[in-house]
């Protein structure tokens, strides 16, 4: 069953809609990438933070204000017309919510409980609620008062490719009309002191897949799809298959053949009824850290060997963890969309210096052109700790 991507809402580093978000994707730009002081003592990170003012928490939901929820409502905002008819077409009751995160409100947790041990008491701000994994659906589905299953799926740097193919398979066994999902994730000081703990983090903008590759940088977004059985008035994109494995090779490692990243490529060709050839763009997970580079440019290499054009948008996002799947099959998305009228890719944007011990991969450049003639497939990865895999494939819907 084609499940539509039928409306985005999307926010970042990048922009706060879809026409400046596609704007500064297409151009490469990464000057919102910035270093800032504060959340790593004793160190000036570059950081993809979000600036200027945030949409306010509805005061009848103000227990569960939190920076992540406000993310969210930023995106859902942007399709809230889109929203409503949904309502108004299949009732409240069928439709669902599926989010993806890995920092919730765990950022107003920390505030409080520095407070807490400070005054010995919470600030009156304060309720356990912001840092549950599961706000951000919960908000959602209360503000909008939709009744329909929601939840949030937390698996690291693939929980938001994990609810769109969760949200898929919703519509598939009937149980929603339309589904609501996508991914958020905010920065916060637990998730840049615990990847600095790892090594993980580099001093200057990331590089990925050059052989000067040093390590990631961390960026915030929201991400959210309309998706439906029954296609909307807007563009004709769908979520055309979608896989996942688990390798289970290392807690923070990833498996260094690549092999849990190629079954899951393949997994996703399969339910898409696709060969690799028919692949027009891969949008790699890309962070620029030495072995997953290293890794998924094995797969890559293995499962085209004639070669695709990909590129990584983490230079110009950061990377956006719990958010990060979702936010990069919107770039796929905006990157099929009728807007798109120049037909632009994201580029790869990086040192141009190549690592000799890998596969050479067919970088996009600023020149690069999708075909306008349709069907296009358009293909994202994104890879997790604990040897956690997922590859989507959005394209123009049949």
């Amino acid at each position: 069953m084609t499940a539509y991507l039928n409306a985005l809402g999307v926010i970042s580093a990048l922009g706060r809609d879809k026409a400046e978000v596609a704007r500064n994707l297409f151009a490469g730009d990464c000057s919102r990438m910035r270093r800032e002081s504060g959340w790593v003592a004793e160190r000036d990170l570059p950081v993809a933070a979000v600036h200027g003012e945030l949409a306010p928490i509805p005061l009848a939901l103000a227990d569960q204000s939190s920076r992540n929820n406000q993310l969210l409502l930023e995106a859902a905002l942007q399709i809230h017309d889109d929203i409503d008819l949904a309502i108004q077409t299949y009732g409240r009751e069928r439709i669902g919510v599926v989010l993806g995160t890995s920092t919730s409100g765990i950022d107003e947790a920390s505030r409080g409980l520095a407070h807490y041990l400070r005054d010995q008491q919470f600030p009156s701000d304060y309720d356990y609620r912001q840092q549950e994994l599961g706000a951000p659906a919960n908000f959602l589905a209360e503000w909008l008062q939709l009744s329909g299953p929601a939840y949030v799926i937390s698996t690291a740097c693939t929980s938001s490719a994990r609810a769109l193919m969760s949200a898929q398979r919703l519509l598939d066994l009937g149980l929603c009309d339309a589904v609501l999902c996508g991914g958020v994730d905010s920065l916060c000081k637990l998730t840049l002191n615990g990847f600095t703990a790892l090594e993980a983090v580099s001093d200057q903008r990331c590089n990925p897949f050059s052989a000067n590759r040093n390590g990631i940088n961390i960026g915030e977004a929201a991400a959210l799809f309309l998706m439906t059985r029954q296609r909307g008035e807007g563009p004709a994109i769908a979520l055309l298959g979608a896989g996942a494995s688990s390798d289970a090779h290392h807690i923070s490692a990833p498996e260094p053949s690549g092999r849990g990243a190629l079954q899951a490529m393949q997994k996703a060709l399969s339910r898409a009824r696709l060969q690799a050839v028919q692949i027009n763009y891969l949008n790699l997970h890309g962070t620029a850290t030495p072995h997953n580079d290293a890794m998924e440019s094995l797969a890559v290499a293995t499962l085209f060997p004639e070669g695709v054009a990909c590129s990584s948008t983490k230079p110009m996002t950061g990377h956006t963890l719990g958010a990060a799947g979702a936010l990069e099959a919107a770039f796929c998305w905006l990157s099929l969309s009728a807007d798109n009228r120049e037909q632009a890719l994201p580029p790869h944007v990086w040192d141009g210096q190549a690592d000799p011990d890998l596969p050479a991969l067919k970088w996009v450049t600023a020149s690069e052109r999708l075909s306008s003639i349709a069907p296009r497939y358009l293909m994202s990865n994104s890879f997790a700790f604990g040897g956690n895999n997922v590859s989507l494939i959005i394209g123009d819907a049949p």
